[in-house]
């Protein structure tokens, strides 16, 4: 069977060329970033780097190494204007003449890295619009404004996840040939869900409005809600959107009570909004409870937000519970 390829897709869908040579650089890229993570201990890229990043998070060695590698990689194409890696601090500027801002997270869920679980790189991209030396300013642009998002997922096979605003498409890494090819097209979440994805643990910490929608769920058949639901959680947001986006579901990561002063574990700018952006081009909802988190205005780029997402009647049903 004939698939078709990354580059033949991005035309096809007639995507600007400038735009193509962004997200095939971050495309290349990935795939140095698949072999060190499956050479994993035999590379000796496992472990902590013994570095905290501008989160305040312990880094890992394969979080500095896949940043230095997109970095480079992206900071090379003309048609790149600037770079903001939530790993680090401040925005970097790149050519004056480029035409896109990208953001993205390195390594998706890293604490999974060292027991060979799933992790993947998160990325947007966005049009530039502001003065020819950039500044983080540049960068402080609603969701909606997204020109292309997308993420690569390192599991079994390598996936590569990408909306440019005309729907969802999902490739495969021939690994034969290190390319990707289109495998799954016009990605749809269905309405109604049966999973849902939290992590349960910190539950006592969460909103009345989160912990009686939880209760509801858990209380099954016998409860408000009248049907069965199933938990699951990778404790990596880039898997978890993958399965809602491949089968339905529920997503959510709540502020809770033990940082009050900050809104939510998820950055705005690398993760929400470019999985909200796949999540609405697939059908789906993504809220925070107040409103749609691609509505928002970003404030800096580091911000953190609480995050509702996945099948649209039942992030409803979640806001719902928050509001009443």
């Amino acid at each position: 069977m004939s698939r078709t390829a990354l580059p033949e897709f991005l035309s096809n869908a007639a995507v600007p060329t400038e735009l193509q040579s962004v997200i095939l650089g971050l495309a290349d890229v990935s795939v140095t970033i698949s072999q060190a993570l499956a050479k994993g201990a035999l590379a000796g890229v496992l472990g902590a780097a013994g570095a905290e990043n501008v989160q305040g998070e312990d880094q890992k060695k394969l979080d500095v190494i896949a940043n230095d590698l997109i970095k480079d990689a992206l900071a090379a194409l003309p048609a790149v204007r600037g770079l903001a890696s939530e790993e680090e601090p401040d925005v970097l500027a790149c050519h004056t003449d480029g035409q896109y801002l990208v953001t993205f997270d390195p390594l998706d869920g890293s604490s999974n890295i060292d027991i060979n679980s799933m992790v993947g790189t998160i990325f947007s991209v966005l049009p530039h619009t502001g003065s020819a030396a950039v500044t983080e300013q540049d960068f402080l642009q609603p969701g909606r404004q997204q020109a292309a998002a997308g993420y690569i997922l390192y599991g079994p096979s390598v996936m590569l996840v990408l909306s440019t605003g005309n729907g969802v498409a999902m490739f495969t890494l021939d690994q034969d040939q290190n390319r990707y090819l289109l495998t799954e097209a016009d990605i749809n979440i269905p309405v109604e869900a049966k999973e849902f994805s939290i992590n349960m643990s910190n539950q006592r910490h969460w909103v009345a409005g989160m912990q009686h929608y939880i209760s509801d769920l858990l209380l099954g058949k016998e409860g408000p809600r009248g049907k069965d639901f199933n938990m699951r959680w990778v404790a990596a947001m880039v898997a978890d959107v993958h399965r809602i986006l491949c089968r339905g579901g529920l997503f959510t990561y709540p502020w809770d009570s033990r940082k009050p002063e900050q809104a939510g574990k998820l950055r705005l700018m690398y993760e929400a909004n470019p999985m909200g952006f796949l999540v609405e081009q697939a059908g789906g909802e993504v809220w925070t409870p107040e409103g749609k988190i691609l509505d928002i205005q970003p404030e800096h780029i580091h911000q953190r937000v609480p995050v509702i997402l996945g099948a649209a009647s039942e992030v409803k049903i979640c806001v719902d519970y928050h509001q009443r």
